[in-house]
């Protein structure tokens, strides 16, 4: 009783050390499994995915509009820390739907605001009062167009909005015919990893299946039997001689030399 409750406790035992040998047994295949996946990644960046363009145009935030044209006006540090928190509020305005719909109109485009919200991206050019804005599309003229259209609405948006603010243009946009992703070099690691990982995880399922009884220790482990002998491997047995069925075989070899 005793003997068949450990064969039942010891079949759900994962053998990690069975495991973590058989994967090294089969590491040529972790190696060939990554290095396809890898290339496959690629290519796929390189022929198969589309290449994607950017362009980008600054603006200038201006919290103090109208006090510009007093003589006595300067602008206080505080001034520029208004101006940098702005620009958040300047791109929640860029990416709503009345600016953007307005680009659309503007740039003469055929897609949804939001199909373009997913283009646009928009930061604070170095920590400063200045809005830098991305568009990314696979067409490098596309792209630029978008930008400078943005640059005509936006200020015009947030003048309507937010009193005494307006925005000044410091950097028009520009076609750029260097393509921006998908990056070959990302694409062939993440595939690799991937490939890698595939078939290490097939090796596991493999190896946790495998009820195959590789030696003695295996037995005695899992079903608590004694061994009371070993049957030899009489096709290779190292130069010794078990009998008539070894002589005999050894003559057949030495008869086919």
């Amino acid at each position: 009783m005793e003997r068949e409750e450990r064969r039942v406790q010891e079949y759900y035992t994962i053998d990690v050390a069975h495991i973590l040998s058989y994967i090294w047994k089969h590491a040529w295949a972790v190696v060939l499994s990554g290095v396809l996946a890898a290339l496959i990644g690629l290519l796929t960046a390189l022929f198969i995915m589309d290449p994607i363009y950017s362009a980008d145009v600054r603006l200038y935030v201006n919290i103090n509009a109208s006090a510009q044209d007093d003589p006595n006006f300067t602008i206080t540090p505080s001034d520029l820390t208004a101006a940098k928190s702005l620009v958040k509020t300047c791109g929640t305005i860029l990416t709503g739907r009345s600016t953007l719909e307005r680009v659309i109109e503007q740039a003469e485009l055929d897609c949804s605001w939001k199909d373009l919200a997913k283009m646009i991206t928009y930061e604070s050019s170095n920590d400063t009062e200045i809005m830098r804005i991305v568009v990314t599309c696979d067409d490098p003229y596309v792209a630029s167009r978008i930008a400078n259209t943005i640059a005509e609405v936006l200020p015009q948006r947030i003048e309507e909005i937010v009193a005494g603010t307006s925005m000044e243009l410091v950097d028009a946009a520009e076609p750029d015919l260097d393509k921006v992703g998908p990056s070959g070099l990302k694409y062939t690691v993440l595939g690799g990893m991937l490939g890698g990982v595939l078939i290490v995880l097939v090796l596991i399922v493999l190896a946790m299946m495998d009820d195959t009884i590789h030696d003695d220790e295996y037995v005695v482990r899992t079903y608590d039997y004694p061994i009371l002998g070993k049957v030899p491997d009489l096709m290779s047995t190292g130069g010794r001689s078990y009998g008539y069925y070894s002589r005999s075989h050894e003559a057949d070899r030495g008869k086919g030399a």
